[in-house]
């Protein structure tokens, strides 16, 4: 009607990786995993968006369910190399 109640449109929001410890990660990092026993993982880019791949088993895990609930970090430590 007036236009007050209109939806604006926000750019989308790049979402920025960070550890427990608040260390951003990027593809290529090698981070030890807290959940579904994948120990060390690296962290890969792949079609479907970013994955941890693990280093023994080469389980993947869709960077999502790694999120903590409690502060939407990821559930792993970034591992000095």
């Amino acid at each position: 009607m007036f236009g007050w109640f209109k939806k604006k449109d926000k750019p989308p929001e790049k979402r920025v990786l960070q550890d427990l410890d608040h260390n951003e990660l990027s593809p290529g990092d090698e981070v030890e995993s807290l959940r579904y026993e994948l120990g060390r993982c690296k962290v890969v880019e792949t079609e479907e968006g970013i994955v941890y791949e693990s280093i023994t088993s080469k389980q993947r895990i869709h960077w999502t369910k790694m999120i903590d609930a409690s502060t939407e970090l990821q559930k792993v430590r970034k591992c000095e190399s």
